[in-house]
């Protein structure tokens, strides 16, 4: 068996692939397909060849993936050549079934689409990449890596909400979190970087992108997470309002008509970075406050004060913290956000070096060298993660037959 899984992350008018050796972690291809459904799509192709580009309308998922293996025929490199061990598929919502990555038959499909509701906005998208790869690749074994699962180790005490119990039982109410498959390829690498066994160590993970989210990790466990039913709960994101008193919503639907779909709209898509200052790209923003914004500037200190309140409140249950990590694109490249956020807490043992921050070296490392909890900035890389416990998996299984 060889070590090449392909990675599909399908979202509602996207497709996103990538050709990952599991044991090295190479990227030997990936690529964008966007506007699925739309007149004029877009794609893009990394491989050998390097990058290529085109503009064909593609109707439906199945014409995008198709369009990626056309592109994989053409530009390289060839799967056929390379026998793929599996196809890995990101999956959003598992609930509480899924706590580690399974392989997908009929059943599968139908226990994710029973958690259709629970990510509306998700899981049919992630379904519709699962069912068109099955058919494309009827002879290998195909993978869900969900991003909840990570967080099914957080004890009752953690992931329940104060609400009338039957609301768990009867519509599955309560704390799932995502960034699953990022938090825990991070935490690895943590513990690889600081020379320690994971489940030695306590740690506090910042997944920092477009959508954000804080972990608790306790001996290689999520313990605690800030996402919450859904991935809107938490940090300030992108476009995410993160955490809302819950009245807001019956508010605006009395006094100002609004339906609950258009709050959920505004929530989710207009909210946030992007609701504060009207951007969402962090680079945008930077250029902004640079230019003396005050808007950009309030929306920075709000969505870094978010973050500090979170690691302040993840310190407590942990107790004791041995390192603090930054990543995603804002957490792995703004040293101002972790200046921001780390600010004023060396009375917790955190000291940050400007000078390392400003560059992070290879190893990661950010703080000083007499901080009592050691301060990391690492690329994630979901990708691999999810190659890696799909080949785990796929391995084990025939292993087993």
């Amino acid at each position: 068996m060889s070590d090449y899984v392909l990675v599909i992350n399908a979202g509602s008018s996207s497709l996103k692939y990538s050709l990952v050796d599991a044991g090295s972690g190479e990227a030997l291809a990936e690529g964008l397909i966007e506007r699925i459904g739309e007149s004029e799509g877009h794609q893009q192709h990394r491989g050998p060849d390097g990058e290529t580009e085109s503009s064909d309308a593609l109707a439906t998922h199945e014409d995008a993936l198709r369009a990626a293996l056309d592109a994989f025929a053409k530009h390289g490199p060839s799967l056929d050549d390379l026998e793929l061990a599996a196809v890995g598929h990101r999956v959003v919502h598992g609930g509480a079934k899924f706590a580690v990555p399974s392989l997908i038959d009929d059943a599968l499909v139908a226990e994710v689409t029973d958690l259709v509701p629970l990510a509306p906005l998700h899981n049919p998208a992630n379904l519709e990449g699962i069912e068109v790869a099955r058919r494309l690749f009827p002879d290998l074994p195909q993978v869900a890596v969900f991003d909840t699962a990570f967080h099914q180790t957080l004890p009752p005490h953690a992931y329940t909400y104060a609400v009338p119990s039957e609301w768990l039982d009867d519509h599955g109410i309560r704390r799932y979190g995502f960034h699953g498959t990022s938090h825990s390829f991070v935490s690895e690498q943590a513990a690889h970087r600081l020379g320690r066994d994971l489940a030695d160590l306590n740690l506090i993970v910042l997944h920092l992108g477009n959508g954000c989210s804080a972990a608790a990790v306790q001996g290689g466990e999520s313990v605690e997470t800030s996402m919450g039913m859904t991935p809107l709960e938490g940090l300030v994101m992108g476009t995410r309002s993160g955490d809302l008193d819950p009245a807001v919503h019956g508010h605006l639907v009395r006094e100002a008509g609004w339906s609950v779909d258009e709050i959920d709209n505004a929530l989710n898509k207009k909210s946030g970075l992007k609701g504060l200052a009207g951007e969402n790209d962090f680079r945008a923003l930077a250029k902004l406050r640079a230019a003396g914004d005050p808007k950009a500037e309030l929306a920075f200190d709000v969505y870094c004060h978010r973050i500090k309140k979170y690691v302040g409140a993840y310190y407590a249950v942990l107790g004791t913290v041995d390192a603090i990590v930054f990543t995603a694109g804002v957490g792995q490249h703004s040293a101002d956000v972790r200046a921001a956020v780390l600010h004023g807490l060396e009375r917790l043992g955190i000291r940050l070096d400007p000078v390392r921050n400003a560059d992070p070296a290879e190893d990661g490392l950010v703080s000083t060298d007499d901080s009592e909890v050691a301060v990391l900035v690492i690329p994630t890389n979901e990708e691999w993660q999810i190659a890696r416990q799909a080949l785990e998996l796929v391995t084990k299984e025939e292993t087993a037959s």
